[in-house]
């Protein structure tokens, strides 16, 4: 009974990946032209979420700071999650809904990206970050579930919306890691192009 149901986890991720796999492509290729336009000329991404979605969010960083797969130079990315000090300052003097976009608003650009994670499309915190990236003239890369919430409503016409068609969180969080190392393999595509191995 119990491993059938741990294989049905494996059997329900597999067939949510094959079936957004045709639906996600486009927009993780428009946000990876969003994302090397902004590196390429000098920008940052800034990531941000909740929980698993910080963790993605550090994760998205971390590869690009590192490496994915190739040597590299590193890549201008932070994630708006690990710095406990202004998490905990701006939390307790502000209140946790601006934990993000305040740093956005001290750290963001024109020009640079927010990719910004959220399984429901509707984290207080996170749709704060979206209105401050939109007054720095910043990119937004969002990465939702269930139809978007609050988040895919706010989006503008040069912004990406990369939503998962399901509506439970643990199946939206495993395509979020897929969509993070999709990001990160084709945007080293297009710096690097081809691996010689390929």
């Amino acid at each position: 009974m119990l491993e059938q149901r741990i294989q049905r986890h494996f059997f329900d991720s597999a067939d949510l990946k094959y079936a957004a796999a045709e639906t996600l492509a486009r927009p993780i290729a428009d946000a990876v032209g969003a994302i090397v336009g902004c590196i390429t000329a000098g920008g940052k991404v800034l990531a941000c979420g909740n929980g698993g979605s910080a963790a993605d969010a550090q994760h998205f960083a971390a590869e690009f700071v590192g490496r994915f797969e190739r040597e590299r130079p590193g890549l201008a990315a932070i994630a708006l999650s690990v710095d406990t000090s202004i998490l905990t300052a701006v939390g307790n003097d502000y209140g946790y809904e601006v934990v993000f976009s305040k740093q956005v608003e001290a750290l963001g650009a024109p020009g640079d990206v927010l990719l910004a994670i959220s399984t429901s499309g509707n984290s207080a915190n996170v749709l704060a970050a979206v209105e401050a990236a939109r007054r720095k003239e910043m990119t937004i890369v969002a990465l939702t579930g269930n139809g978007g919430g609050k988040l895919g409503e706010r989006l503008g016409e040069t912004d990406v919306h990369i939503c998962v068609p399901h509506e439970r969180t643990v199946r939206i969080q495993e395509v979020h890691l897929l969509v993070v190392h999709c990001l990160c393999d084709a945007v080293d595509l297009q710096l690097m192009g081809e691996p010689e191995n390929a």
